[in-house]
């Protein structure tokens, strides 16, 4: 009885931990309380810019402006900024959407953007060409960043 009962929590355990959907960096970030989307490189293809498809054409897949920040675990500078970021997503919710990206785990896609100063922080308004910024800016920087190039004014 002992070997069956052992059998059963056996198989229920591997058949539970087996069946476990993985989870989207959004549906993680929401389950953590954070604004802010880590993506990986599909992710990013999918909700923001396919440069694989469109090399030469920018073609923003958002349906509501967004930052992105190339960042590193290690860097101080990129430290400082993420929980501007936070507090920017949380004022921001509903209006834009910012997005995060760990160049060390994601370093084609870091590659494809040419990355290579961290932090850097892409601007994409819904219309047009995004724009670059690099290093640490402060919280009013990001807001009027914000408020005119990604809101018009809004």
């Amino acid at each position: 009885m002992k070997k069956i009962l052992f059998l059963l929590l056996t198989v229920f355990t591997v058949s539970t931990a087996c069946s476990h959907t993985p989870k989207s960096s959004v549906e993680v970030a929401q389950a953590e309380g954070s604004k802010v989307i880590h993506l990986t490189e599909a992710e990013f293809l999918q909700k923001v810019y396919d440069y694989k498809k469109n090399p030469d054409e920018w073609v923003f897949a958002g349906d509501k402006p967004a930052i992105v920040d190339f960042y590193a675990t290690w860097c101080g500078p990129c430290r400082q900024v993420a929980p501007i970021l936070e507090e920017l997503a949380k004022e921001y919710d509903g209006k834009i959407v910012i997005y995060k990206i760990d160049t060390d785990k994601e370093q084609g896609l870091a590659a494809a953007f040419g990355i290579r100063s961290i932090p850097t922080i892409l601007f994409i308004p819904q219309q047009g060409k995004p724009q670059v910024a690099q290093g640490a800016l402060p919280k009013e920087e990001l807001k009027k960043a914000i408020d005119e190039f990604l809101l018009g004014g809004k």
